[in-house]
Parts: C-alpha cells; structure tokens; sequence
C-alpha cells in the first residue's frame, strides 16, 4: 500500500497507520457542514484521519476544534496530521471512546459532526481495526445521539452521515433526545443508482426540513456541477 500522503488544496493527510481511508463520506460532510452561525468550539466524533476536523479548519476561523478516536494507531496519526497542517494551534485530538468523554468534558460545542460506522451487517472481516471503525457495533447511534445531545450547546447544530435505508430510524431516535432535522442531502451515485447515503443536520430547533438531493457523477469520473462547487476547495483537480 502507498505510504504517500493524500494531498488536498490547503494541507496532506497520512493514512497509512489509520483503519479507515479517506473517502468521499467523509469529505462530504466536512465540506457540506454549515458553518453559517460562526461556531466558536467544533468537535469531530471518531476523527480518524482527521480529515474532517481539517477541513473545518480550513472553511472556518474557529479557535477550538477538537477531535476524539478510540484506536491508538488512527489517534497517533490523527495527531500527526494535525501537527503538520496550517491549523495545528487550533486542533485538537483526545484517544478516548465517546462514552469517555462525554463523561468527562464539561464544555459544549457549537457544532458537532461524525462520520460515524454503520455497517451493522453480520460480517466481519479478519482486520480487526477496520471493523472497529466500520460496524456499528463499536458506535452505536443511540450511543452517538444521547452523548451528542449532552455535548451540543444549545443553539449548536450535528452534522452526521449514515446510511439512506437508516436515515428514518436514525432521525426517529434522534427526536426523542429532542435533536431535530433541519437539513437532509440525499447523495446517489449517479443519475440511474439509488439513494447511498443522507447528510443530516439535526439541532434542538425544531424547523422545516430543507431537504436536498447531490448526485456526484453524470459517468465514470464525469462529475457533476453540485459535487465540484461543493469539494472544489479541497480536491487538488477539481
């Protein structure tokens, strides 16, 4: 595997030690998160990479955006990440569950985002830190909500991406922890797939739901007007 770091616009991402390699999810919802109320204090709920957290650095003047990962492995890199880029005096990474800290931190936060594991599918495979990072088994969602809605400040926003098939229970849950969906982007493929994946923000305002659908290719490496405005500040060819 190449030990060569993935190079965005503003700043590199080693993944060599981290279970979980970049993908689009993840760059989704770090470029779609709306940053339109200033928040002053972000966290990054299973940063992996830190990808995420960067991003936020990048889109924002943010002065505290933290991150927590329970693997040691992606954590050391996480930290290394972060180290190497523009914004290292502004991030932050705790090795911790979230279970850990939300026991722990007193403070909130004005935006919380996650790309969390969701694959809840029967399987496993013989890499035992990829499926800490992907099955939902090691993140629950009525685990994430409850322990987000304890950390999210009181006009703050979630920002999470799961599964479109989860999209109804995973709201339906968040509810009755009064975490309400403002804004929904439904992701397919192409023209032609289905649904893939929702971008859900939830906060505990109660709104109409502005809902939205991003399709990212036309064909095979063909993308589309909306995935370019969207991830042109990040990607090094778009």
């Amino acid at each position: 595997m190449s030990q060569k770091p993935f190079l965005f616009k503003q700043f590199a991402v080693n993944q060599d030690r981290s279970a979980m390699k970049i993908g689009t999810d993840g760059v989704l919802i770090g470029a779609w998160a709306s940053i339109e109320r200033n928040p002053f204090s972000v966290l990054d709920i299973g940063a992996g990479t830190g990808i995420i957290a960067l991003m936020l650095a990048q889109r924002s003047r943010t002065e505290l955006i933290d991150a927590i990962e329970i693997d040691a492995n992606a954590y050391e890199q996480c930290v290394d990440n972060f180290e190497q880029s523009p914004w290292g005096d502004r991030l932050f990474c705790y090795h911790a569950s979230l279970e850990e800290f939300a026991e722990e931190i007193d403070d909130t936060y004005d935006l919380i985002i996650s790309n969390p594991p969701f694959y809840s599918e029967t399987y496993k495979t013989d890499n035992n830190s990829r499926d800490l990072a992907r099955f939902q088994d090691a993140m629950p969602f009525d685990h994430l909500i409850e322990s987000t809605a304890k950390l999210l400040s009181k006009e703050g926003c979630f920002c999470v991406v799961i599964p479109f098939k989860e999209e109804t229970a995973f709201i339906e849950l968040a509810v009755k922890f009064n975490l309400h969906p403002n804004k929904i982007l439904r992701i397919k493929g192409t023209p032609a797939s289905g649904i893939k994946r929702s971008l859900v923000e939830l906060s505990f305002r109660k709104s109409e739901i502005q809902m939205d659908t991003l399709i990212i290719e036309t064909e095979r490496h063909q993308y589309t007007q909306d995935y370019i405005n969207l991830t042109k500040d990040f990607y090094l060819k778009m």
